[in-house]
């Protein structure tokens, strides 16, 4: 064996040599849909030492974490805690524990990531109802109750964030209507936690999940997930097993809570990130935080305008973190979206689904929102459209 392992290496040697380079990234500010620049001190904090996911010291950062992030979302949900995966891996945890085949689930669809609830909703068996809204506009209390009195779901499910839109869907009142036709609240904060007001026990809001490389300007990989007391008594009162066993609550709260129970090894230095960008906006304090996105989000709108360049979305429901910008007839979007890379190191997004080739979608997410990039931001676009032969209606 040792020959044939030392002939192949050998052969690669010899007659296949590959150069390899360090890993090297071009210095992007990435004010896209997603991910956003981490902070700093997030990216310092990855590159601790590990220790093992059972240790006692990463036993209390873990306790740590879970304080932290039900601050961030205002809630004192007991099952709080990350998911060791992406933001659709907690999209995921969400309807995999209280969805048990048969159940009937509404689901507001006002863009692409709406439909991707269907999606995973229907694999774990539910009856699907679908609440279709045009992309960039808003469900009302009244087309909710609607639909409740309808189809009496045990499931409700909305994007407060859609982030193919840049809607965001208020949910004052919604957690009321909710416990009146006794069904769940289910919310996709993926651009909202971190840089949007979020109550979720105030709302009412009994299952929401996230992310982490948007608001929280964290790398991408750990999502916030948690689940209120009347999801977990649906979970506990589930006939069947939960079907997705590396998602199931009721396994991962042995981990999460008081037993430590092993379940899986957690990604250990992404909790030493997530604990860090969750810490700082402690420092920061929430409403300084809130107001310091509003306060860029409309430096931007107002740099926009001036432009000559118009929102998708009415002010009312626009995002603080993710704006879609309408692309002014007879400009080439992705062209736009090329030179600001080539030409500036600034990746902006194009639309997605129903808006795709119609807009740019700008985020202002966590570290990002700041208003050195809003003006840089808003100086290059002007510069490439003048180069495209744009001219603003305004001059």
């Amino acid at each position: 064996m040792t020959a044939t392992v030392s002939s192949a290496l050998s052969l690669v040697d010899d007659q296949h040599r590959v150069q390899v380079s360090q890993v090297n990234m071009p210095p992007r500010l990435l004010l896209g849909p997603g991910p956003s620049n981490a902070h700093p001190l997030v990216l310092q904090s990855l590159a601790l030492r590990q220790v093992g996911h059972l240790d006692p010291s990463f036993l209390a950062l873990m306790d740590e974490t879970q304080t932290l992030l039900r601050y961030a979302w205002q809630t004192h949900n007991r099952l709080t805690y990350p998911i060791s995966g992406t933001g659709s891996a907690a999209m995921e945890a969400t309807f995999a524990n209280v969805i048990e085949p048969g159940d009937v689930v509404v689901i507001g669809v006002m863009g692409y990531f709406g439909h991707r609830m269907v999606d995973m909703a229907g694999r774990y068996g539910a009856e699907v109802r679908s609440l279709h809204q045009d992309w960039g506009k808003v469900f009302s209390l009244e087309t909710l109750r609607d639909a409740l009195e309808t189809h009496r779901p045990s499931v409700l499910a909305l994007v407060h964030a859609e982030t193919s839109t840049g809607a965001r869907q208020p949910l004052e009142g919604v957690g009321e209507l909710c416990r009146e036709y006794d069904c769940l609240l289910l919310v996709d904060t993926v651009t909202s936690l971190g840089g949007v007001p979020l109550f979720l026990d105030e709302w009412g809001v009994d299952l929401a999940y996230s992310c982490s490389q948007k608001g929280l300007s964290c790398p991408p990989g750990i999502s916030p997930f948690t689940l209120g007391p009347r999801a977990e008594e649906k979970l506990q009162a589930r006939h069947t097993k939960v079907a997705n066993w590396y998602l199931d609550a009721s396994l991962l709260a042995k981990y999460w809570g008081s037993d430590r129970t092993y379940h899986h090894t957690a990604p250990i230095n992404m909790t030493y990130a997530l604990h860090e960008s969750l810490r700082l906006i402690a420092d920061e304090g929430l409403d300084a935080r809130w107001a310091r996105h509003q306060a860029n989000a409309e430096l931007l709108w107002e740099g926009l305008e001036a432009m000559g360049l118009a929102c998708h979305v009415v002010r009312d429901y626009r995002l603080p973190t993710l704006t879609t910008v309408c692309i002014p007839e007879g400009i080439d979007g992705k062209a736009v979206t090329r030179r600001l890379l080539q030409d500036y190191n600034i990746e902006i997004g194009g639309g997605l689904g129903d808006l795709a080739g119609k807009v740019w979608r700008v985020g202002l997410m966590g570290f990002n929102s700041r208003p050195e990039n809003v003006l840089l931001l808003l100086t290059a676009l002007e510069q490439v459209l003048s180069d495209l032969g744009w001219t603003s209606p305004r001059l």
